[in-house]
C-alpha cells in the first residue's frame, strides 16, 4: 500500500448520500446525482456518518482491495465496520497475546506511552506561553507544565502498571485542568472547565470527541494493516467491543495532533457558536456543514511534514500512526529492544 493511499480516507458525511461501484472507481451519489468519483486505487479507508448507505457490489469491490469501510453515527459514535479477511502475521498476534500476560514487557510499553503523551501534553503548555503568554495566566499554566515535568520523572521510574495508569490519569487532569487558557479568542461560548464524553457538554469537549473519533479511525486502520489485534492492547484493558491497541496508539498523538487542531480551530475562528447545536439531552452536537470543515482541516494537518524524532526520517503527519504500529510490531518481533513512542519536539 503506496504512503499516498495511506493518507487518503474518504469522509461521506452528507445525508442520504449513496455509494456504489462504477468500474474502478467509488461513485458517491445524492439524490440519483453522481457528485464525486474517486479510483479505488486511491484510496485507503472509507468512513461514512449518519444515514449514508452503500451497494453490496461495492462493499465487496472494497474488500478485496483491502479498503475499511467505517459506519458511524451523525456525531461520530462507532456503530460498525466492513473489511475483507485478516492478513495479519499469526506469529506476530499470537506474541502481541503473550506479552499482554507479561506484567514487565506491558509495564514497559505502557511506560513509554505514557511518557510520551505526558511530554506532548507539556510541550502543548509551554508552546502556548511561548507564544501567547501574554493572554493566559502564565503561572498557572506554567504550575501545570512543571507538575506534568515530575510526572514524567515519576513515570520513568516506574514499572507497576497500575500505578502508570495512574499517573497517566493525573496527568490528563492536571492537563486539562488549564486546557481553557490555551483557548485565547475573548468568547465565552468556548469556555472549558474540563473534560466530558458520553454526551458532551460544551462546544470544546464535542469537537475534542469528534477529532479523536477521527484518530481513532485513523488508528484502528493502522494496527489491523500491520497485522496487529487493535483490540488487545496495554494501557487501557480489553473490554468487548474496544479497540484497546489502538487507543493505546492514539494516546501519543491526541496532544500533537487533535488538541492543537481543536485550538487552532477555535483561535483562528474558523469555528463559531453557529457550528453547534444543542439537543433535548443537553449534548451539543456539530452541524453538518461544520463537521466537513473539520474533516478538511484534520486530513490538511496530516499532509504536514514532521521528522520523525527516532527513525530520523521526514514524513508526512499521516504516516506517524502507521509508523508507530510498524514500530510497536518490530518491538513485539524482538527486533528492536523497547517499543518508542511518539514525542513531539
Amino acid at each position: 500500500m503506496s504512503l499516498k493511499r495511506l493518507l487518503n480516507t474518504l469522509f461521506v458525511m452528507t445525508q442520504g448520500a449513496y455509494l456504489q461501484r462504477e468500474g474502478e472507481t467509488i461513485a458517491v451519489r445524492v439524490e440519483r446525482e453522481t457528485k464525486l468519483r474517486v479510483p479505488i486505487i486511491t484510496i485507503g479507508s472509507i468512513v461514512c456518518y449518519g444515514n449514508v448507505s452503500m451497494s453490496p457490489a461495492l462493499m465487496g469491490f472494497c474488500a478485496e482491495n483491502g479498503v475499511c469501510i467505517s459506519f458511524l453515527s451523525l456525531y461520530g459514535r462507532f456503530l460498525a465496520q466492513v473489511r475483507g479477511p485478516t492478513t495479519g502475521n499469526v506469529l506476530l498476534r499470537r506474541e502481541q497475546y503473550r506479552c499482554t500476560d507479561d506484567t514487565k514487557r506491558t509495564a514497559a510499553i505502557i511506560r513509554s506511552i505514557v511518557s510520551a503523551k505526558v511530554s506532548n501534553c507539556r510541550t502543548v503548555l509551554l508552546r502556548a506561553l511561548r507564544d501567547h503568554g501574554e493572554r493566559m495566566d502564565q503561572d498557572k499554566v506554567g504550575k501545570a507544565a512543571d507538575a506534568l515535568k515530575r510526572n514524567i520523572d515519576a513515570v520513568l521510574k516506574e514499572h507497576d502498571p497500575e500505578v502508570l495508569r495512574g499517573l497517566e490519569g493525573d496527568s490528563a487532569r492536571k492537563y486539562f485542568d488549564v486546557f481553557e487558557q490555551l483557548i485565547t479568542i475573548d468568547n465565552d461560548d468556548f469556555g472549558f472547565k474540563t473534560r466530558n464524553r458520553r454526551p458532551p457538554l460544551d462546544p470544546v469537549n464535542s469537537l475534542l470527541s469528534f477529532i479523536y473519533t477521527l484518530l481513532y479511525h485513523d488508528m484502528r486502520s493502522a494496527c489491523e494493516t500491520t497485522g496487529l489485534d487493535p483490540a488487545v492492547g496495554f494501557l487501557h484493558r480489553e473490554r468487548p467491543g474496544r479497540m484497546s491497541l489502538a487507543l493505546d496508539l492514539m494516546e501519543e498523538f491526541r496532544p500533537f495532533l487533535a488538541d492543537r487542531l481543536v485550538l487552532s480551530l477555535i483561535n483562528l475562528k474558523q469555528i463559531n457558536t453557529n457550528s453547534f447545536q444543542r439537543s433535548k439531552s443537553g449534548a451539543v452536537l456539530i452541524e453538518e456543514s461544520a463537521r466537513k470543515e473539520i474533516v478538511a482541516a484534520y486530513q490538511k494537518r496530516k499532509q504536514d511534514a514532521i521528522r520523525h524524532p527516532y527513525l530520523g526520517e521526514n514524513m508526512r503527519v499521516g504516516i506517524l500512526m502507521q509508523t508507530q504500529a510498524m514500530l510497536i510490531a518490530r518491538y513485539l518481533r524482538g527486533d528492536i529492544d523497547g517499543y518508542p513512542a511518539f514525542i513531539w519536539k
